[in-house]
């Protein structure tokens, strides 16, 4: 199944390429907003193959603007530091032996389409594999975890290094949560859609030019790892967002270094999802 929140209304993409209105075809029974959906996620999957089978609007038909993120207002949102190895050394920081878990607030997630406004700073590029919650839970195995997931998409963790590496400790959660700054999207597909959901290939061009491009299974945490060791911890609740981690080939670890700037179109793809597409702008 895959999902899209179009217009600021939930809706499922069929096998065939149609848009279909969630809410609409269901008279009621599920809210439009696609947020909603994953409070009653097995009952979504059970009503997914009839609305499969409607013809819907055509995709095509569908302009980039009317894509929102697919998971808007999470109550919770997780991101996990250098979990690529080669990331990690890009960084010249060791291969970390348990998770490094910071937020972004979720006032920085924004939508797969539209503009950046660039704070004073420097601001770098990360593409991600982005999971969402389905079913939530304390203490998931990790066998387990993947029937917890409603589904992946791709996102952009972007970062404001100046601020990210100022004061005694770093400000990564600070850094990372300008508005604008947690992009995801355009879809969300769930695991069966993929042949293998460990095994899937990302990456972003900037201005044609691509500077990253990796695969999640070259992941040190796999993501029912991290499903795992966060449950351990801390309830995942329906809808929460997890930035996975991010492969080579940040701004920050190139020499020399490079930054996002007015007028860059970063373009971010993950195979399963399309495509995000974002024009930097310069701040007030």
């Amino acid at each position: 199944m895959r999902l899209a929140n179009i217009s600021g209304r939930l809706s499922l993409i069929t096998p065939a390429g149609g848009v279909v209105d969630v809410a609409q075809e269901t008279d009621g029974r599920f809210s439009p907003h696609i947020q909603d959906c994953y409070d009653r996620w097995d009952e979504l999957r059970e009503a997914a193959p009839a609305l499969e089978g409607l013809p819907g609007k055509p995709l095509a038909d569908v302009g980039l603007p009317e894509f929102g993120n697919p998971a808007p207002s999470p109550r919770q949102v997780f991101a996990i530091g250098l979990n690529y190895a080669d990331h990690a050394a890009e960084a010249s920081l060791a291969v970390p032996e348990d998770l490094t878990v910071f937020t972004k607030f979720p006032t920085a997630l924004a939508g797969p389409y539209g503009t950046v406004v660039l704070p004073p700073g420097t601001v770098d590029w990360e593409v991600e594999l982005v999971a969402v919650v389905g079913r939530g839970g304390r203490n998931i195995a990790a066998d387990q975890a993947w029937s917890h997931v409603a589904g992946v998409s791709v996102g952009q963790d972007l970062s404001e290094r100046t601020l990210q590496s100022a004061g005694p400790a770093p400000q990564y959660s600070l850094a990372k949560s300008f508005p604008g700054f947690g992009p995801v999207g355009p879809l969300l597909a769930t695991p069966d859609e993929f042949e293998d959901p460990d095994k899937i290939e990302l990456g972003c061009a900037i201005n044609g030019e691509q500077v990253q491009k990796g695969n999640t299974s070259d992941m040190v945490f796999p993501l029912p790892e991290i499903i795992a060791r966060l449950s351990s911890i801390t309830p995942l609740l329906p809808g929460d967002v997890i930035f996975t981690g991010t492969p080579p080939g940040v701004g920050v670890g190139r020499s020399p270094r490079r930054f996002l700037a007015p007028g860059d179109e970063l373009v971010t793809y993950m195979a399963g999802v399309g495509e995000m597409r974002h024009r930097m702008q310069a701040g007030g």
